[in-house]
């Protein structure tokens, strides 16, 4: 395909659709219609936007550090997409929704748009029923304030109200409820209508968690963008900030349960030192009192400096040994799935699952807010407790043991030294060993006081999970739902994609011919003469003389083109070279209509012309030239009633008797009708007169014109195919299939018919080519604006 060839494809593609430009124009302005009353009835949405800072807590710097000697909180920084799923799981929702009461709806009912009423609602609802059931219902009920002290109920759209009056109970299928006025002057709202919902609080809170958008600022920031766009932005406010506070509230409550378990543990430790210290102090007062003794120790000084040393680690390692055993028997005694206390017992590991183990505690209890035992989720972390609590459990076993061997070492370790010093005055050794005993029991007695001290200290003062940069505010007046603009020219663009995809459908699914550009694309080197437009009613079918109409137009470039190909045409095949068949696929595609106008038009230029009827099965020529203005001039006497058939049948009937001299609109015509119809139309086709007949009359005349019968419905003109040069295949815009051309162009291929070419009838004035549309304004027809 050269470059012109492409060009004209592209220009008839356009022009395919350009033609219809009002309908483009029509959907266009629907179109913009359609977003004006969308814009105009939609409730705008608004995004409201709110800036959190999650904190994080750094071993050292914060007023935790109070704990780094325990080890109580760990260290290291959450991550910021845990914080984020943590701040958007769906139990901080639930209780967004049950704080707020946002499972209760009441909508003011319109005309045309209905409204939710978030702020000074116009009644109060309260129900006799369980929280828990209430939060698990679902119920839609109608009210209409119908006087200042009663309402119209009904939970049926259209149905009668039922008047009660204001704090009287109503029974519903979730319980009984009390309906109050929330407004001083309630005559201002007899005859509104309100709606009211009450949803599951679940179904609340999922709606909401796909809704609340949070997102990092940046990659590698800490804050975060919570945003909600909404219809009502008091209450998109209301939730993010509620959202915010719950995430903090349950982060400090988290961290004030661990708190108090280790507050606890560290009140345990207190009492059973304080009992050993108060013995202590006891066995000192009995030892002065009994031996008479100052208590200064120089008497023993010496000697108990030497083993002091010993002593002392000795005490230590006992107090590790009883914080071990302690711990061991408070994890031993814990049978359910309670915070753990973090203390420092000598081992890291130990500590590490310590706060394993809080975390999964409160990760626990924050799932139970929203779901029971058998939740898969809490089946797993009990299983994740039990094992962390296997392993603390061995590594317990493991360090008493160790603890205790080293007690084991240094008690013999001192039993060495005191041998060396056993000739000291006994009771002064027993005095000096009371002595340790009783500083080594004070000194961490005054730790443990100091850690609980600090404990409650730095709980007591906990800065919140996050920090609250910007509140929740409504991000810019101009609402997010609808945008205008973009739906002005999505709803301008649909609009014009309408049309678009109709005639694109409909030319994607056409089968048919529309012209003869459409044609020539089938028929490739097989010439298409030309192409004939539609008539209305009123037009003539048939041309007069010197008409200008652009069906006369379209006739002679038929002509021209006609007889361009008999000039052209062999001179070995010059025999019966102006004998020209005209036919069809099927009946009703314009083949008598062709071959009566083209015997017009050829007659128009003084030319002899003959037109015979040979579609003897089902004839329409009469009809063409019947009428005032077809004058029959004078015919013989003899069977001036006869046609083709009484010629084929009857040897005494010569050519001249079944010729029909007519002036037609001025033009003289010679016409042979096709006679009476016979019983065996193929048979007497096959005789030998037809070839004769054509042979003698394509002496006498210019122009043969022979109106043949369609070549797919019978056989008859293949049987007379050899007798003509020439055949006019006619095919018709919107009736012609597609395929049915193929049938003509592989009877050629096959050696069936020569000199076969096309012409495209019954085209819309808006399908014609370039060669329909030039004719000189007279009988022009416009189409429908409406109409493809």
């Amino acid at each position: 395909m050269n470059i012109s060839d492409k060009k004209e494809d592209l220009k008839n593609i356009i022009s395919n659709y350009t033609k219809h430009w009002k309908w483009f124009v029509v959907c266009g302005v629907l179109g913009i219609m359609f977003a004006y009353i969308y814009i105009r009835y939609t409730i705008p949405e608004y995004a409201v936007k709110s800036q959190i800072q999650i904190v994080e807590e750094k071993s050292g710097t914060s007023q935790m550090s109070a704990f780094q000697d325990l080890d109580i909180l760990g260290g290291g920084a959450q991550k910021i997409e845990d914080e984020i799923e943590i701040l958007g799981s769906r139990s901080n929702y639930i209780d967004v929704v049950k704080e707020l009461k946002l499972n209760f709806k009441i909508i003011a009912l319109g005309k045309v748009i209905s409204s939710e009423v978030y702020s000074n609602t116009p009644i109060k609802i309260n129900f006799i029923a369980a929280d828990s059931t209430i939060n698990n219902a679902k119920l839609d009920f109608f009210i209409e304030f119908s006087s200042a002290t009663t309402f119209g109920y009904t939970e049926t759209e259209g149905s009668p109200y039922k008047i009660f009056s204001f704090g009287n109970g109503i029974s519903t299928s979730i319980g009984d409820m009390v309906i109050t006025p929330n407004v001083k002057d309630t005559k201002s709202l007899i005859g509104k209508e309100f709606k009211i919902q009450i949803l599951p609080v679940e179904d609340v809170a999922r709606s909401l968690k796909a809704a609340v958008k949070i997102d990092m600022v940046d990659d590698k920031s800490n804050i975060l963008n919570v945003s909600l766009n909404s219809a009502i932005p008091a209450k998109a406010k209301d939730i993010i900030d509620k959202l915010t506070t719950i995430y903090n509230r349950n982060a400090s409550e988290e961290k004030r349960r661990i708190a108090n378990v280790t507050s606890e543990f560290i009140n345990d430790r207190i009492q059973l030192i304080s009992g050993n210290l108060s013995s202590v102090d006891k066995d000192a007062q009995e030892l002065l009192t009994q031996k008479g003794m100052t208590g200064s120790g120089l008497e023993v000084g010496a000697a108990v400096q030497v083993s002091a040393g010993s002593r002392q680690n000795l005490e230590s390692a006992k107090v590790q040994l009883q914080m071990v055993s302690g711990l061991k028997d408070y994890v031993n005694g814990e049978a359910g799935y309670d915070e753990m206390p973090v203390v420092d017992v000598g081992s890291n590991s130990l500590n590490e699952a310590s706060m394993q183990y809080n975390t999964l505690v409160a990760e626990r209890k924050r799932l139970l807010k929203s779901a029971d035992e058998q939740n898969p989720m809490i089946i797993n972390l009990n299983e994740q407790l039990d094992g962390l609590k296997n392993t603390m459990q061995s590594s317990l076993n493991s360090l008493e043991r160790n603890v205790g061997m080293n007690v084991s070492t240094l008690q013999s370790q001192l039993g060495r030294i005191q041998g060396t010093i056993y000739s000291a005055p006994e009771n002064q050794r027993e005095l000096r060993n009371i002595t340790r005993k009783q500083e080594t029991t004070e000194s961490l007695y005054l730790y443990l006081l100091q850690k609980r001290e600090e404990s409650q200290i730095a709980f007591a003062s906990a800065a919140p999970k996050s920090n609250i940069i910007d509140t929740a505010f409504v991000a810019s007046p101009t609402p997010v739902k609808p945008k205008k603009a973009m739906t002005y020219l999505a709803s301008l663009i649909l609009g014009l994609l309408l049309p678009f995809g109709v005639i694109y459908g409909k030319d994607l699914l056409d089968t048919k011919i529309r012209n003869k550009y459409s044609l020539e694309a089938f028929t490739k080197d097989v010439p298409v003469l030309g192409e004939l437009p539609r008539l209305s009613k009123k037009d003539s079918k048939i041309i007069i003389n010197d008409d200008r109409s652009v069906l006369a137009e379209a006739l002679r470039i038929i002509r021209a083109n006609l007889d361009f190909l008999i000039k052209t045409k062999r001179a070995s095949d010059s025999n019966n070279n102006n004998v020209i068949y005209v036919t069809s696929s099927t009946p009703g595609e314009g083949k008598t209509f062709v071959s009566s106008n083209l015997s017009m038009i050829l007659a128009s230029t003084d030319k002899k012309v003959l037109l015979i009827g040979a579609d003897i099965r089902n004839p329409k020529l009469y009809t063409f030239f019947s009428g005032d203005s077809v004058d029959k001039l004078k015919t013989p006497s003899r069977n001036k009633d006869a046609g083709l058939t009484e010629f084929l049948l009857d040897d005494t009937i010569q050519v001249k008797d079944i010729i029909r001299p007519m002036l037609v609109h001025n033009n003289t015509i010679d016409v042979i009708y096709s006679g009476k119809i016979p019983p065996n139309p193929a048979e007497l086709l096959m005789s030998s007169k037809v070839e004769a007949l054509l042979a003698e009359v394509s002496e006498m005349y210019d122009y043969v014109i022979v109106d043949t019968a369609p070549m797919m419905v019978v056989s008859d003109t293949l049987l007379i195919a050899p007798y003509a040069n020439h055949i006019i295949y006619v095919t018709r815009a919107g009736v012609t299939d597609e395929n049915a051309v193929k049938f003509p162009l592989n009877l050629r291929d096959e050696g069936k018919l020569k000199g076969i070419s096309f012409v495209v009838n019954d085209v819309t004035l808006n399908e014609l080519g370039y060669g329909g549309k030039y004719g000189y304004g007279y009988n022009k027809t416009s189409q429908k604006w409406w109409k493809f």
